[in-house]
């Protein structure tokens, strides 16, 4: 990966943007793809759009939206106590087990607050407690500041993220808060940039940064509507399970640097699988294929349901420690997902069925 895309990926992942509160992360997304796309827009939802045109004077080929969510899960301020602590609730599926000493960043209308959370220490808990995961009730963020100061500057309802960023460490990895999933949204921008200097497709695409995923698929469901594509693909995380104690028999096999995982099942249209597998042997690129035999709770979901139902696929890359603040994947998957997701585009012919 070349260095002003890596930086892209590091703004956007760095950039907050809990569920609700995706602006900063929008505008990142907004500002790169502005250089790339025919024009960008941002819905009343905060979903950001950018959008290529098909070649022209062709008859039309399918119309393609790439989705990828720029919401991270991450915490909300709930009250202050009187002597200054904050006491939250998390925004989407928020570990409780990890947060105990962690670093946080409270996202005041004056700029991020560090703070770190608080517990009683290991001396002062009784032993059968020690044995359990501390709730989150029970957890507090100290702003080390006088509490006459945190009521000035923080408000109930301001946005909690993890205090940790993007990093590359050992061989072609990298380690962040929030891969799942502003690194679809980077993948999908890229696509449309390729698929641009490819001299475009035959139909109209859509690189859709979407919001709220996290608590219901809701950027990914009004921006499937809105957008109406012929066919959908969401750009996703999956669970690698390349590490110690992960049930390969119960969640598949799925290796980070193996390349991104194609899913087949339900969710996905048949043919659409076909062709992204077609793709990636185009492509020259590994790929893994994922069993899905229920909804994927991704915006996949959203696109195969919106309207009166559209051709859904689902692209992901295998990631280690999802919803932590340190989740890891191969810089590897991210390329070639691009490289895929732009062959699959590019030779999408003008009359494709996808009918199964």
């Amino acid at each position: 990966m070349n260095k002003a895309d890596l930086q892209f990926l590091a703004a956007l992942v760095e950039a907050p943007s809990p569920s609700g509160f995706e602006q900063p992360a929008a505008k990142v997304f907004r500002d790169w793809a502005a250089k790339h796309a025919d024009s960008v827009e941002t819905n009343v939802m905060g979903s950001v759009h950018a959008v290529l045109k098909a070649k022209a004077g062709r008859k039309p080929g399918p119309s393609v939206m790439l989705a990828g969510h720029i919401d991270e899960v991450g915490m909300m301020v709930n009250y202050i106590t009187p002597e200054g602590f904050v006491a939250f609730k998390a925004i989407g599926g928020v570990d409780a087990a990890i947060l105990p000493g962690m670093r946080v960043d409270v996202h005041t209308a004056d700029g991020p607050l560090r703070g770190v959370m608080g517990r009683l220490p290991i001396h002062l808990i009784e032993e059968e407690q020690r044995k359990s995961v501390t709730k989150l009730e029970k957890l507090f963020i100290d702003l080390g500041l006088p509490a006459e100061a945190v009521k000035k500057r923080v408000r109930v309802g301001d946005a909690i993220t993890y205090g940790v960023g993007f990093e590359t460490f050992g061989e072609g990895m990298a380690v962040s808060r929030a891969f799942d999933d502003k690194m679809g949204a980077f993948i999908a921008a890229r696509v449309l940039a390729e698929v641009k200097k490819a001299g475009r497709a035959t139909g109209d695409v859509v690189a859709a940064a979407t919001v709220q995923e996290e608590l219901g698929l809701r950027g990914g469901i009004t921006s499937a509507y809105g957008i109406d594509p012929d066919v959908g693909i969401a750009v996703e995380v999956g669970h690698a399970t390349d590490y110690p104690d992960v049930d390969k028999r119960d969640h598949g096999e799925a290796t980070c640097g193996s390349g991104p995982i194609i899913a087949r099942g339900p969710n996905i249209n048949p043919v659409v699988f076909e062709l992204l597998v077609k793709a990636a042997g185009k492509a020259k690129v590994a790929y893994q294929i994922g069993a899905e035999p229920r909804a994927t709770g991704t915006d996949a979901n959203a696109i195969q349901l919106a309207r009166g139902g559209k051709a859904a696929g689902l692209v992901s890359v295998p990631l280690r420690y999802m919803h932590t603040p340190t989740e890891v994947l191969a810089l590897s998957d991210l390329e070639a997902a691009v490289k895929l997701l732009a062959r699959f585009i590019l030779d999408l012919k003008p009359g494709t069925d996808f009918t199964p």
